[in-house]
């Protein structure tokens, strides 16, 4: 059984395309891609199930079209749409570039207490300032010139929070 540490979320399963299988996929990552990935892991019925990759082509910056193995008709395409599409962090290339997504779940450690802040709930990306959603509740600006390290073995982002921040 997977363990839900060595997945991270990359999108969702949209609806069928055409009638042989196909599903459009809304990413947030395209580490799939970067990685040369073989499977995907859907969310089915609250359990992580691989589904290998037969082929895929990108239809915009955030959408692909996607085609699974053993998936051949519009009606198995359907019973995917609504599933969250999950990706194996043990297939990261280890000097590959760290997606936000991909940090979900991390410790959010504060250089200036040495103490974690909170476990990293979510990534806001719908403004111009970026945010970790912290499972407190409180939200940390996610600026590169604040971020010290992303130890990926040890999940957890290391940062320089301002002062007072976290008090708020």
């Amino acid at each position: 059984m997977i363990d839900s540490h060595d997945i991270y979320c990359i999108g969702t399963i949209g609806k069928p395309h055409g009638v042989k299988g196909e599903v459009n996929f809304r990413f947030v990552d395209d580490v799939f891609d970067r990685e040369d990935a073989d499977y995907l892991f859907l969310m089915v019925e609250g359990i992580a199930v691989p589904f290998f990759i037969e082929e895929y082509r990108f239809r915009g910056e955030e959408t692909a079209l996607i085609k699974f193995e053993d998936i051949d008709t519009q009606q198995q395409a359907a019973a995917l749409t609504g599933c969250e599409v999950f990706y194996p962090r043990g297939n990261a290339e280890e000097d590959a570039p760290v997606s936000w997504a991909s940090v979900v779940d991390f410790e959010l450690f504060d250089n200036a207490t040495q103490r974690v802040a909170g476990r990293i709930a979510g990534v806001d990306d719908t403004t111009i300032n970026l945010l970790f959603e912290l499972d407190n509740g409180q939200l940390v600006p996610a600026t590169p010139e604040l971020i010290t390290h992303i130890d990926v073995g040890q999940r957890r982002v290391s940062m320089d929070i301002p002062e007072g921040l976290l008090d708020l």
